[in-house]
């Protein structure tokens, strides 16, 4: 199961200063943690960016991403991350595995030398990047990020696998390319206009998500998915939800209004990332 959210370029666009928005974007990356998302895609919407847009997003989304034990051998001093000490920490859990794969927990790396005979020297977060060899079939350079698999700390035991490592990864694409993967599974659009979620319809949307994943999209402050995407908000909305049925421009299969007679007159795009993925990550 794949869980992808996707946030437009114009996600900061009410931000007082810069300082703020980081601190917007850490919410959104403590989000995406909590409930396991493996993709955060950052979509244009030039026409509502103002000060920070999607280079900026991105690459604030993309430190927070990054493991502390990596951030200073990956990024260089740059203007967007003045602000990076204000962002929450993720505590990502170590993803742990038997079976085939081994036991162990998952750990990004970084390939931080390519040696002989098929060898590579890691840094993943141990007290001195520690020496692997290359599984057949695989190549990776220097500066790479790779996956590390983690048996043992003392003696050390771990081995480059071909495998997700813990946490989201962050991507820059087209709203449409975004939805039309493979792997997208449930399209979801958030809105207040959208079918309000009710106790009797969220197990019929629970089972879709736990069978076949989910790609949720989310609006911008002051600009909502309708108006990103030139949907008549009329349109989207119905307080008799069907079964789950694409919508009129056929690119969402549900457009969603997961907090009904909500009690402020806008909620942040932060806070609806919270309230839909606790939504649709409930099991039965």
């Amino acid at each position: 199961m794949t869980v992808s959210v996707l946030v437009p370029s114009s996600l900061v666009r009410e931000a007082e200063d810069k300082r703020e928005a980081t601190r917007k974007l850490g919410s959104v990356a403590r989000a995406a943690t909590i409930f396991r998302a493996d993709r955060l895609v950052v979509f244009p919407d030039r026409e509502g960016e103002r000060r920070w847009g999607a280079g900026f997003v991105e690459t604030v989304l993309r430190y927070a991403a990054t493991p502390p034990y990596l951030r200073k051998a990956v990024w260089d001093r740059r203007d967007e991350l003045e602000y990076a000490g204000v962002l929450p920490p993720l505590h990502t859990s170590p993803r742990t595995g038997s079976g085939s794969q081994g036991p162990g927990s998952l750990r990004q790396g970084l390939v931080t030398e390519v040696g002989p005979e098929g060898r590579v020297r890691v840094n993943c977060g141990m007290q001195h990047p520690i020496s692997l060899p290359v599984p057949a079939g695989m190549a990776v350079e220097e500066g790479e990020r790779v996956t590390v698999r983690v048996s043992s700390r003392e003696p050390v035991r771990a081995r480059l696998v071909d495998e997700p490592p813990p946490g989201f990864r962050v991507e820059r694409t087209g709203l449409s390319a975004a939805l039309a993967r493979d792997d997208a599974g449930l399209r979801v659009a958030t809105s207040r206009h959208g079918r309000p979620l009710t106790v009797d319809w969220l197990g019929e949307l629970t089972r879709r998500v736990e069978a076949d994943g989910t790609t949720v999209a989310f609006g911008a402050p002051g600009r909502g998915l309708p108006e990103i995407c030139d949907v008549d908000s009329d349109r989207v909305g119905g307080t008799d939800p069907p079964a789950v049925e694409p919508d009129a421009s056929g690119r969402f299969d549900l457009w969603l209004d997961a907090i009904p007679d909500q009690g402020s007159e806008t909620v942040r795009t932060e806070e609806a990332m919270f309230a839909v993925l606790a939504c649709l990550s409930l099991t039965e």
